[in-house]
């Protein structure tokens, strides 16, 4: 059975971390800890205090003073590391954890996951071909020296990253390393981390590379387990649920977050706010239970991505000059269908496309494999077809030498839609207003990664009323917009009803929209 050395890293909240070490131990593990020594001596003296007689907890030989981005943290846990491997020898794995993290499944549960597999947990992902960096330097981490610390002193830190760059004085990388990048989050066996402490007493230039390595603890350990471990033995993944923000910063879990981490893929979660007391006492209740069941759905990224950006569509970016000059045309005329229920737009412009010479494209806006022609690469990207909507439209329109044009577009692209409805050409919409039943909702989360097939019902039963007021939200706005030519299809309304604003849209013949309208399953799901 497995048996876990966590590896802790700390520099606050003696207390809580004397609760946690407690707390993992009880349950037959053990644990090395590194408290910072930039931390006050006395917090440090009461957390030794505290574990003195408990066998499973030790403490770093040596205590050094940590800083973000810098080698300090790499070495920290290696002395961490090689104090839990001196004194657990029956330790499996190794676990790394920092004082915000807390265990989301029971230690029962988190032990049988560990045995089920033989292998190592880690994120490493190639530094130079992954989009792993979202943002700031990406090579320059690797090809200059940086010696001080960006946040600390950071004046000290760009006038020589500057001075590197004009005289072009860059290092060469070691030659038999492929640079890999991932979360410093992970859990790697006994038999690698004896590789790796084996690996840094050998090769002293490897260590002196990444000491002066902008954030080395994203790239040392996740480089030398791809350098020292078969590939089919690393499972490309963090065992530790994080998620960050719009700006790069951590999402804190609270009390209102319990069930949300049970439900995810993972063993442990990071970061837990200090306030959560509550969930701090379940998490901790969960972790001594036994014969527990989690069901995972896994939809946590998604549903923080979805409930985060409601309100936020249309007010990111302002729009550009050039796109607000330049006109599709005044004898032009565009028309927007709109419906949520993709599949209902493409049956209605489909049998349009069929009795009508109007060329039509379906979702451009929001489906990248919609059918293009090559305009040039404008076309290659949603990022791209929408910031250079107009540019976009115009070239379409003379692409198939009209001056009548069909789109659809999801409910949500309101800025879209008032962008047109502004232009001097004519923009025509037709809004398709159907109805949504749980199942159809249920379908819709799973699709968009809002749910997963094991999400619980009183999870569902909570997501499905948001859902719900999102749609209708959006149909509201488009409503409220004020635009001139706005008609709607709807689907309690029978064929001869839905003719009426059908033939206004198109601006064809009454019958002729009731055919149309009267398309076989137009409204089936």
């Amino acid at each position: 059975m497995a048996k876990i050395a966590f590896v802790l890293l700390c520099h606050k909240d003696p207390d809580g971390i004397i609760r946690q070490a407690e707390r993992l131990t009880a349950a037959g593990d053990c644990m090395a800890i590194h408290f910072d020594a930039r931390a006050a001596k006395e917090d440090y003296d009461r957390i030794r205090a505290a574990l003195r007689d408990n066998p499973n907890v030790t403490f770093a030989r040596r205590r050094i003073k940590c800083g973000w981005g810098e080698w300090s943290l790499v070495q920290a846990t290696l002395n961490a590391l090689e104090a839990a491997v001196e004194t657990f020898p029956a330790a499996t794995h190794f676990y790394m954890l920092s004082g915000d993290c807390m265990a989301i499944k029971s230690a029962e549960y988190v032990h049988d996951f560990l045995d089920a597999e033989d292998a190592d947990y880690i994120e490493s992902f190639d530094f130079f071909r992954s989009d792993w960096i979202k943002t700031g330097i990406r090579e320059e981490r690797l090809i200059y020296r940086h010696p001080f610390n960006e946040r600390s002193q950071k004046r000290l830190f760009y006038a020589w990253f500057g001075l590197q760059k004009r005289l072009g004085w860059t290092r060469d990388i070691p030659a038999d390393l492929q640079i890999m990048i991932g979360s410093q989050w992970w859990c790697l066996r006994r038999r690698t981390i004896e590789w790796i402490l084996e690996f840094t007493r050998k090769r002293r230039d490897v260590m002196r590379f990444f000491r002066t390595t902008w954030i080395p603890d994203e790239t040392f350990f996740q480089t030398l387990v791809r350098h020292l471990v078969p590939d089919k033995e690393i499972r490309n993944r963090t065992l530790t649920f994080l998620m960050f923000s719009d700006y790069g910063m951590p999402v804190t879990f609270y009390n209102d977050h319990y069930d949300l981490l049970l439900s995810q893929d993972f063993l442990f979660a990071r970061k837990i706010s200090p306030e959560a007391r509550e969930l701090k006492r379940r998490l901790g209740d969960l972790y001594a239970s036994e014969r527990v069941s989690f069901q995972i759905s896994d939809e946590g990224r998604g549903l923080y991505k979805f409930l985060t950006g409601r309100g936020r569509e249309g007010r990111r970016f302002a729009t550009r000059f050039w796109e607000t000059e330049a006109s599709l045309g005044r004898e032009r005329e565009l028309m927007i269908v709109i419906c949520k229920k993709w599949h209902v737009a493409k049956r209605l412009v489909e049998r349009v496309r069929q009795v009508s010479s109007i060329p039509v494209i379906e979702y451009l806006f929001d489906e990248e494999a919609t059918p293009l022609p090559d305009l040039g690469g404008i076309q290659s990207t949603l990022e791209k077809r929408t910031r250079h909507r107009r540019a976009l439209m115009r070239m379409l329109f003379d692409y198939h030498q009209t001056n009548r044009l069909l789109v659809c577009m999801d409910p949500k692209n309101i800025d879209l839609m008032s962008d047109f409805c502004s232009d001097r050409s004519t923009t025509r919409l037709l809004e398709i207003e159907c109805r949504f039943s749980d199942d159809y909702l249920i379908g819709h989360a799973k699709r968009v990664g809002l749910a997963g097939e094991q999400t619980s019902a009183e999870t569902l039963g909570r997501l499905l009323p948001t859902i719900r007021y999102d749609l209708r939200h959006e149909s509201d706005r488009i409503r409220d917009a004020g635009f001139d030519h706005l008609h709607r299809l709807r689907q309690v309304a029978g064929p001869d009803e839905n003719a009426v604003p059908l033939a206004a849209f198109l601006s064809i013949p009454e019958p002729t929209a009731r055919d149309i309208a009267a398309t076989e399953h137009l409204f089936s799901d």
